[in-house]
């Protein structure tokens, strides 16, 4: 999943579906990173903006603009999430199993990322989708 300049990379086995950009009804009084809810096959989705989830700005849409529908476990309870990335690069696998630790790990900035691994010598931001987008 790409954000800006930037590649972050979700376990596959959390990855239900990858959707072009759809409609997305707005929710009053919701947080900045909560862009609404969308309909995937029936069901109303939440869909959240990575950029913003991640304290990064946000970008107008594109045709590259996707939706990475998630299962994230919430309170021991799995639920379905939406989020808005600004381009989906690839399904792959890094070129080393083993990550890094995320850099300050005490921070609360990090507390979504697993850690950091690499694709073709570039930098991927694993990110623990349960506890970015779990509560």
């Amino acid at each position: 999943m790409g954000v800006a300049k930037e590649i972050f990379a979700a376990p596959v086995t959390k990855v239900l579906e990858i959707l072009d950009m759809q409609p997305i009804a707005g929710m009053p009084l919701a947080p900045p990173h909560l862009l609404g809810m969308t309909d995937v096959r029936g069901k109303s989705v939440p869909v959240v903006d990575l950029a913003r989830c991640l304290g990064m700005p946000h970008a107008a849409d594109t045709e590259d603009t996707r939706i990475v529908v998630l299962n994230v476990l919430s309170n021991g309870a799995a639920s379905t999430m939406g989020v808005r990335t600004d381009k989906v690069v690839e399904v792959t696998t890094l070129d080393h199993e083993a990550l890094e630790p995320p850099p300050l790990e005490s921070s609360s900035t990090v507390q979504g990322i697993a850690g950091i691994g690499r694709r073709h010598g570039q930098f991927v931001t694993v990110l623990d989708v349960d506890r970015l987008f779990g509560s």
